[in-house]
């Protein structure tokens, strides 16, 4: 594989803009994930500079300014390095089978609003053409922080999950409503908690399974609130959560 930098856009809307921070692929691994992030900075140019600095050793595949603008960073026959440390479905080397779209949006720590509607636009027809080409199955576009919810927390709360499943994009359910009811928090422990954790890990997430509601656990219940749950994140796994996430394993397609 050519560790040359990327000449051809895959996105026929996007333009190239190269970064040098990339690897080859296994041969034998497919792209099967599509996987959202926002930039997290204040300045969208100053976060598209990073992605691009050999320094950062950060890059994604593709760039989607607040304006529409769609960059493309890295081919995607090349292992960007967006994903980092995480995991999903017991694999942690999520960087070599994804795609990463870095959405420019200062993020929690710098003024987190909501997404542009001309941004969206553009991201949606993005991923399409991706999810495609490449045959990826809904329950397989993820947010940052499905695969590394103790570190991250993008793209957030903000980012309108459920219209992109309308539009094609993503696994999806309608959401239990927020009620009263039981729930489980830091310090419970037993069979029940280590049964939540199990539904969890069956869906995919890196939850641990030592009937203990520990910190790696709220981490996975915020993360799970911020994708399909996004009305209160607050890391308490209520009957709301409890029973949007029995309701997404419902639905979940058998894999091969």
């Amino acid at each position: 594989m050519s560790r040359a930098v990327i000449t051809r856009a895959d996105y026929p809307a996007a333009v190239l803009a190269p970064s040098p921070n990339f690897g080859p692929r296994p041969e034998d691994q497919p792209v099967d994930m599509l996987i959202l992030h926002y930039t997290g900075m204040p300045d969208d140019d100053q976060a598209l500079a990073w992605l691009q600095n050999p320094k950062s050793q950060v890059s994604s595949h593709y760039f989607v300014h607040q304006d529409g603008k769609v960059l493309q960073l890295v081919a995607e026959f090349a292992r960007a390095w967006h994903a980092g440390a995480s995991s999903w479905q017991g694999v942690s080397d999520n960087n070599s089978r994804s795609v990463g779209i870095e959405l420019a949006n200062p993020g929690h720590n710098h003024g987190y609003h909501a997404f542009a509607d001309a941004q969206l636009d553009a991201v949606t027809d993005l991923c399409r053409h991706i999810i495609k080409r490449h045959r990826i199955i809904p329950e397989r576009v993820l947010a940052h922080s499905d695969i590394a919810p103790e570190r991250k927390e993008d793209p957030g709360e903000l980012f309108p999950w459920a219209d992109m499943a309308e539009k094609g994009i993503g696994h999806y359910v309608r959401p239990e409503p927020l009620g009263d009811g039981r729930f489980f928090q830091a310090g419970d422990q037993g069979e029940p908690v280590a049964a939540l954790q199990a539904m969890f890990g069956l869906y995919g997430y890196g939850c641990p399974q030592n009937g203990h509601y520990c910190d790696v656990t709220a981490a996975v219940v915020r993360a799970f609130q911020r994708h399909f749950r996004p009305a209160r994140v607050d890391g308490i796994a209520d009957q709301s959560t409890i029973a949007t996430l029995h309701r997404l394993l419902a639905v979940l397609k058998p894999q091969a």
